[in-house]
């Protein structure tokens, strides 16, 4: 591209004086552009902190790999977790028994997912001691039958700090008078709340030693759970380990990727639908070029004639309103980018001031878990918006640029 064809370009992006209306159409086409990218990118942003506040919360409780046995159950765990602590990727490791129980309180009773745990060892899978509400997980000790509840499971039954609950295992015991299930009485030590109903509601931790009497498992336990240096790379050396632990016998072994499909795959499809319904309002905007251009066509039919018969080729004429459109997309999506991300950087501050201003609170901390909007940039996703807008932006370009190349000389000078 020579650089007349760029001047001229440049200089048509303002209209003459006789004819504001185009420099209006192109400001507003600007805008609009701006608009579209920088809520595309605070949207994005948004759903990006989401994600990973969400996925905090269900690993902080969850594991990012779970071991067991092929009956579902563990025998020489100890040799497990010294196996795989062998490895360079995995940060911790602990075992634990999970068990269904009903718990009841008063005239209350609740289902619920009973996990053993050893104290010591948990906070190396796991943040629930971070989580703490009332009491300390360190509360929990082998043979004084503590227990420390979710923070629904606990209003749900009415239970506090120091109130006894007690927790009926299925699996029954044969007693001439039938199959009756085995009970035990259990202290709540503590309540925790980790910010997700699936747990709050109904996960309950007690020793290992505990949960080994009331469910007989002996020396056995449910499988051993591991904490990775990088959660991403859970699938990647689960189906290692897998393959490891396959010359040794029956090993079920299984990622937070698998356990939680469904709802991150759900989250991602989110982030994708309002991806593509964002870049909807930035081709909008967009494609107003085309009318600018169209207009821009009409109002400089002279100076094209001109510029032909001085010797300027259709191409010439093409390229200079090219100029023309992409660099109203192009200011717009610069503008629209560096507001994005000034605000997605911000919007810890941004949101309370109007939350302030205009005395609302978007997110209740009576009804949401996540009562203030988290937000997370990600390099890629402001890339990925610059590159579509400006693709669209020049694409709008194409069809009034091609139609001025097209402008017979003769025929536009006939009436000047």
């Amino acid at each position: 591209m020579s650089s007349y064809e760029l001047f001229i370009g440049l200089r048509y992006t303002r209209a003459k004086r006789r004819n504001h209306f185009i420099s209006f159409i192109s400001m507003t086409s600007m805008i609009g552009i701006a608009l579209g990218v920088a809520a595309l990118i605070v949207v994005l942003s948004v759903m990006n902190g989401f994600q990973h506040e969400l996925r905090t919360r269900i690993l902080g409780v969850a594991s990012h790999i779970q071991i067991t046995g092929g009956n579902n159950t563990l025998s020489d765990w100890p040799g497990m977790v010294k196996f795989v602590q062998g490895s360079k990727q995995v940060k911790g490791a602990a075992p634990y028994i999970v068990e269904q129980g009903m718990l009841s309180f008063d005239q209350a009773v609740q289902g619920t997912i009973v996990r053993g745990i050893l104290p010591a060892e948990e906070g190396r899978v796991a943040d629930i001691g971070a989580q703490m509400k009332v009491g300390k997980l360190s509360n929990l000790k082998p043979g004084e039958f503590g227990i420390v509840l979710g923070m629904e499971l606990a209003q749900s039954l009415g239970a506090g700090l120091g109130d006894k609950v007690v927790l009926m295992a299925p699996q029954g015991q044969f007693t001439p008078a039938g199959i009756v299930p085995r009970i035990k009485q259990f202290t709540v030590v503590g309540i925790f709340q980790v910010g997700m109903y699936e747990y709050d509601a109904s996960l309950a931790l007690i020793h290992m030693d505990d949960a080994a009497k009331l469910y007989r498992m002996g020396d056995q336990v449910s499988g051993v759970r591991l904490k990775l240096e990088n959660l991403d790379d859970a699938p990647e050396i689960a189906r290692d380990l897998a393959k490891q632990l396959a010359a040794f016998g029956a090993y079920y072994v299984s990622d937070w990727t698998v356990e939680h499909a469904n709802f991150f795959r759900a989250v991602r499809m989110e982030k994708r639908v309002m991806f593509v319904i964002l870049t909807l309002i930035v081709a909008v905007a967009a494609f107003n070029i085309v009318s600018t251009l169209v207009m821009a066509v009409t109002d400089k039919r002279a100076d094209i004639a001109i510029l032909r018969t001085l010797g300027a080729s259709p191409r010439s004429i093409m390229k200079i309103f090219i100029v023309q459109g992409a660099a109203i997309g192009f200011i717009g999506t610069a503008l629209g980018a560096v507001g994005g991300v000034i605000l997605a950087l911000n919007i810890s501050t941004v949101v309370p001031f109007i939350e302030n201003l205009f005395g609302v609170h978007f997110l209740s901390k009576e009804v949401y878990y996540i009562s203030e909007l988290p937000s997370q940039l990600q390099s890629g996703d402001v890339i990925t918006i610059t590159l579509v807008s400006l693709v669209l932006s020049l694409l709008a370009t194409l069809y009034p640029s091609w139609r001025a190349s097209n402008i017979n000389p003769a025929e536009a000078l006939r009436y000047e």
